[in-house]
C-alpha cells in the first residue's frame, strides 16, 4: 500500500492544502480585524466633544457605563503644552495609566493626537487578565480646539475567542482532510475506515470530552489549579453521610431486587407455571414505565394522606420517606433489570449436569445448590451490579421520596440548581463511580477465577424441574403476591388522575385530565418529537459500532469497546452536568437546543444497543458478508442488505429500547431542558413536588399508555424463535 511515489504526493497535497487553509483563515481573521478596527474608530469619532463646564470624572464613568466593552481614560491639556491631568472610572485605570504613560507606544499615541490624528496602539496590552486594544484620540471643545486626549480601552476577549476559534476549526479541517486523504490513498478499505473514524470521533466529542470537563471542573478554583473542591467534598460530613446512604440503599436495593429477580427468573424458566407471557410482562413492566412512577403511587397510598395509611388505617405517626421507602420504591422498579439478567442465563444452563446429579440420587434441593445456584453465580452477580449501579445513579425517585435521608445523586443535583456550585456537583458525581467501578472490578475478578462453562456439545432440548409441589406452591404464590402489589401501584396511579384531591377529597372527576393535558401537550408534544428523532439515530449508530466492533480489526478496538460503553457505568447526574460544562460556551455551544437532549439520549442508551447487536452478530456467520464483499458490494451495500436484515431482531429491540428510555429520562435530562424544549418526565416530577398528584397521575398514566404502544409494537415486529425454545420436564 506504502510506495514512495504514493507517499510524496500525499505530502505534498497536504502542503497545499495546508497553505490554502493558513491563506484562507488569516484572509478571514485579518478581514474581521478590520471591520473592528473600523467599528472601534467610528465609535471613537463619536466621543470626541467635551464640554469645559462639565465633571469631566463623571463624565469619564458615564462614556464606560454606555459602551459594554470601552473604557475611557481622559487626559485634561494639550500634550507638549500642558501638564497632563487624568480623569479616570476608578483607581485601578490610574494605575495602568501611570505604569504605561512613559512606554514608547503612550508617548506615540500622545503626539498623534495632539496632531489631531486617531492613532491605534500596534499591540494589545493585558488589563484585568483581557487583553484589550488602545486608541488615542484628541478630544475638542464646542470650538473645536483640542483640550485634551482621550485614551480608549476596547475590551479585545470576544474578537480573541473568535480568533481562538477560528484557529481550531484552521486546524480540525486541516487533519480531517489529511486524514482522510490518508485512508483513502493507504487502506485497503476506505469506507470501513471513514465509519471508524467517525465513531471515535462521535465518543471523542460527546463521550471523553464531556468527561474530560467536569474532572477538570473539580481541580479548578478561581482558575487555578486547586485540590480545594475534593477538600471540601471528602471532609464535609453532609457529602459524606450521603456518600455513605447512597452506598446503603444501594447494597439493601440490589440484594432485594437479586433475590425476586432470580424468582421470577427460575420460576419461569425452570417450572412449568402457567401464564408465563403475562407474568414476564409484569416482571419488565416497571422498566418500561417513568422513572418515579411508583414513588407516585407509594406516596397516594402510604404518604402522610396516603389511601391506606391515613384513610383506612387511620395511622397519623408513620412515613413512608426515607431509607425503607426508597428501598421498597426502587426493589419494585429495579428488579426486572435483574430478572432480564438471570434469565437467559438460568435458560442456557445445558441441563444434563442436573440430570447427571438427579440419577446419582442428589435431591432436587441439593441439586439446586450445587449445581444450578453456581452455574447460575455470573448471572447473579452481573445483575447485583447492574442493581447496585442504576440504585447509585438513581436520582428521581429519592429527588421525591428522600425526606430527610441524603444520597449523592441529589445533593449532586442542589449543588448544580440550587447552589450554582458546577463544580462540587461535578465532584459528587464523579464520587457515585468509586462504589460502581470497585463492585464492577470485585466481580469481574471473581468470575474470572472460576469456570462456569457448561455448553460442550450440543446442549439439551430441555429443561429438568428442579423443585417439589410445595416449593412450586410457594414460588407461584410469592409471585402472584409482588404482582397484585404491582398491579395496585399501577391502579393507584390511574385511580389518581380522576380524584379532585388525593388524601382529602375522593370525589370523582375528568377536570385533572383537561387540565394537566392541557399543561403537558407541549412537553408530551416535545418529548415524542425529541425521542422520535433519536431513535433512529442511536439504532444504526449502535448496529454500525456493533459491525465494527465483532468484525473489524483496527488500532484503538478495545479503547473504542470501552469509550462506547462508558455511558452506561456513570450516573446520569454526572452526564447532565458534564454536558452543561463542555457545550455551553465555543466550538460547541448547544445547551439550551434540541440537539443537546437527542444526543444525549444517543450517546445515553447506544451501549445497550452496541451489546445486542454484538451479540446477534456473533451468531451470524461472516462468510455470508464476505460472499457479498466478493460479488463486488461495498460496506455501505453489505450493511443495508445484509447486515441489517439479519440483526433485525437487535436493530428493532434497540429503536425500542431508545425510543422508551428518552420517553422516560430525568436524571440527566433535568439539567438540560430549557423554555423551547421541555420533558414531561421534568414536569410530572414538579407537580408531584407542587402536591399535584392529580396532574402528575394524568401524565404519569399519559406516558405509560406512549411507552407501553411502542413496547407493544416491539413485540409484534419481533417474535421469539420456536427453534430455540425449551421444554420443561
Amino acid at each position: 500500500m506504502f510506495t514512495k511515489k504514493k507517499v510524496i504526493i500525499y505530502i505534498f497535497t497536504i502542503l497545499i492544502i495546508a497553505i490554502l487553509d493558513i491563506w484562507i483563515f488569516n484572509s478571514i481573521k485579518s478581514s474581521f480585524a478590520d471591520i473592528t478596527n473600523e467599528n472601534n474608530k467610528n465609535i471613537v469619532s463619536l466621543i470626541d466633544t467635551v464640554h469645559l463646564d462639565q465633571d469631566y470624572s463623571k463624565w469619564v464613568k458615564n462614556i464606560s457605563e454606555s459602551y459594554e466593552n470601552l473604557n475611557l481614560i481622559y487626559l485634561n491639556g494639550v500634550p507638549g503644552f500642558d501638564e497632563l491631568k487624568a480623569y479616570v472610572k476608578s483607581e485601578e485605570y490610574l494605575k495602568f495609566y501611570d505604569e504605561n504613560i512613559n512606554t514608547d507606544d503612550f508617548q506615540k499615541g500622545l503626539e498623534y493626537a495632539s496632531y489631531s490624528e486617531v492613532y491605534k496602539l500596534p499591540s494589545q496590552y493585558t488589563f484585568q487578565n483581557k487583553k484589550i486594544d488602545i486608541y488615542f484620540s484628541p478630544i475638542f471643545d464646542e470650538d473645536e480646539y483640542i483640550v485634551g486626549v482621550g485614551i480608549y480601552l476596547f475590551d479585545n476577549s470576544k474578537n480573541n475567542d473568535f480568533f481562538k476559534l477560528l484557529d481550531i476549526f484552521s486546524i480540525g479541517i486541516l487533519i480531517i482532510v489529511s486524514v482522510f486523504i490518508y485512508l483513502s490513498r493507504f487502506t485497503r478499505d476506505p469506507v470501513m475506515s471513514y465509519i471508524i473514524l467517525g465513531l471515535f470521533i462521535v465518543v471523542g466529542i460527546f463521550v471523553v470530552y464531556p468527561l474530560y470537563e467536569a474532572i477538570r471542573l473539580t481541580f479548578i478554583k478561581n482558575g487555578v489549579f486547586s485540590f480545594d473542591i475534593w477538600k471540601t467534598i471528602l471532609t464535609t460530613n453532609q457529602y459524606m453521610q450521603a456518600f455513605w446512604g447512597s452506598i446503603k440503599l444501594g447494597l439493601f436495593t440490589a440484594t432485594l431486587s437479586t433475590i425476586i429477580g432470580f424468582l421470577f427468573a427460575f420460576t419461569l424458566s425452570r417450572t412449568s407455571i402457567k401464564g408465563k407471557k403475562f407474568i414476564s410482562t409484569m416482571a419488565t413492566l416497571p422498566v418500561i414505565s417513568p422513572p418515579f412512577s411508583l414513588t407516585l403511587s407509594i406516596i397516594l397510598l402510604f404518604g402522610n394522606n396516603g389511601l391506606i395509611t391515613k384513610q383506612l388505617l387511620g395511622i397519623t405517626n408513620f412515613s413512608i420517606y426515607g431509607l425503607g421507602g426508597l428501598t421498597l420504591v426502587q426493589t419494585m422498579g429495579m428488579f426486572p433489570i435483574a430478572y432480564l439478567t438471570m434469565v437467559g442465563v438460568l435458560q442456557s444452563i445445558d441441563s444434563t449436569l442436573e440430570d447427571a446429579s438427579l440419577d446419582l440420587n442428589a435431591s432436587k434441593s441439593k441439586t439446586f445448590f450445587k449445581v444450578t445456584l453456581p452455574l447460575s453465580a455470573p448471572g447473579i452477580l452481573s445483575a447485583w451490579l447492574l442493581v447496585f449501579t442504576n440504585s447509585l445513579a438513581d436520582f428521581a425517585n429519592p429527588l421525591i421520596l428522600g425526606g430527610s435521608y441524603k444520597v449523592l445523586s441529589v445533593e449532586a443535583y442542589i449543588e448544580v440548581t440550587g447552589m450554582g456550585r458546577l463544580g462540587n456537583g461535578a465532584a459528587l458525581s464523579l464520587l457515585l463511580l468509586l462504589p460502581t467501578v470497585t463492585a464492577f472490578l470485585i466481580q469481574r475478578f471473581w468470575v474470572s477465577k472460576k469456570s462456569f462453562v457448561t455448553v460442550t456439545g450440543k446442549p439439551s432440548g430441555r429443561l429438568t424441574e428442579l423443585v417439589s409441589k410445595p416449593i412450586k406452591i410457594t414460588l407461584n404464590t410469592l409471585i402472584i403476591l409482588i404482582i397484585i402489589f404491582l398491579i395496585g401501584l399501577y391502579g393507584t396511579i390511574i385511580a389518581g388522575s380522576f380524584v379532585k384531591n388525593w388524601g382529602i377529597d375522593y370525589t370523582f372527576t375528568l377536570d385533572n385530565f383537561k387540565e394537566a393535558l392541557q399543561r403537558g401537550k407541549e412537553a408530551i408534544g416535545d418529548t415524542v418529537t425529541l425521542a422520535t428523532i433519536a431513535t433512529p439515530i442511536a439504532g444504526i449508530l449502535a448496529m454500525l459500532t456493533a459491525l465494527v466492533v465483532v468484525r473489524k480489526k483496527f488500532p484503538g478496538k478495545k479503547l473504542m469497546e470501552i469509550l462506547v460503553m462508558v455511558p452506561f457505568a456513570i450516573p446520569g447526574t454526572l452526564i447532565g452536568i458534564s454536558y452543561i460544562l463542555a457545550f455551553n460556551k465555543p466550538p460547541i455551544l448547544i445547551v439550551g437546543t434540541a440537539f443537546i437532549i437527542i444526543i444525549n439520549y444517543v450517546i445515553r442508551e447506544l451501549p445497550v444497543g452496541v451489546e445486542g447487536g454484538v451479540a446477534a452478530l456473533r451468531q451470524i456467520d461472516p462468510a455470508i458478508e464476505e460472499a457479498a464483499a466478493d460479488l463486488g458490494a461495498d460496506v455501505p451495500t453489505i450493511f443495508k442488505t445484509i447486515v441489517l436484515p439479519l440483526l433485525r431482531p437487535a436493530f428493532i429491540s434497540s429503536l425500542s429500547y431508545t425510543f422508551v428510555r428518552s420517553m422516560t429520562a430525568v436524571s440527566a435530562v433535568i439539567f438540560l431542558i430549557s423554555a423551547k424544549w421541555y420533558h414531561i418526565t421534568v414536569l410530572i416530577y414538579n407537580f408531584s413536588e407542587n402536591l399535584r398528584f392529580g396532574y402528575a397521575s394524568v401524565l404519569a398514566t399519559t406516558l405509560i399508555i406512549i411507552v407501553l404502544i411502542a413496547f407493544g409494537l416491539m413485540r409484534l415486529l419481533i417474535k421469539d424463535n420456536k427453534n430455540l425454545e425449551k421444554t420443561i420436564s
